[in-house]
């Protein structure tokens, strides 16, 4: 797999700072052409080290006031890629991780109260085959969120 070299880290941290700024900023910035900085990210789409970049929307101007984590437990740990497709159905599921620990699998969800999160855990996520139990953790305040910081070489 190629490597990102020091150029590259600059310029994702510039980006990941603002996705909107011209590229003709970031070669200023970075002291090369706005070609170079197009092919440069470019490339780095080309090797999935940018996954995307776009809008972050507040769920709650949504109305989804209810943020919750959702530790679920399978009957088995290989029912994880049939029970994925399953919580994918659901539009509230925003994301999946197949863990180690306590759970098979933990999942956030947004919901607009507390009944609404009642019926998603015991009409849809209860539901689906292969799911034993889950438990629910109501986020109360998100303190933090960023991107993990790119380092130099």
């Amino acid at each position: 797999m190629e490597k990102i070299d020091n150029l590259d880290r600059q310029i994702l941290e510039i980006i990941m700072r603002n996705a909107r700024i011209p590229s003709k900023d970031v070669a200023a910035e970075c002291g090369v052409s706005r070609a170079a900085i197009h092919q440069r990210i470019q490339r780095m789409i080309d090797m999935h080290v940018i996954t995307g970049s776009g809008y972050h929307v507040n769920p709650k101007s949504l109305g989804f006031r209810t943020c919750t984590y959702i530790g679920v437990k399978l009957e088995k740990g290989s029912m994880y890629r049939d029970v994925v497709p399953e919580l994918e159905k659901i539009p509230e599921v925003v994301e999946c991780h197949f863990t180690t620990g306590p759970y098979t699998m933990l999942c956030k969800l947004y919901a607009r109260d507390n009944e609404h999160l009642m019926e998603l855990l015991n009409d849809k996520i209860q539901h689906i085959k292969g799911v034993v139990s889950t438990e629910t953790l109501i986020s109360l305040e998100q303190s933090m969120n960023r991107e993990i910081p790119v380092m130099k070489e």
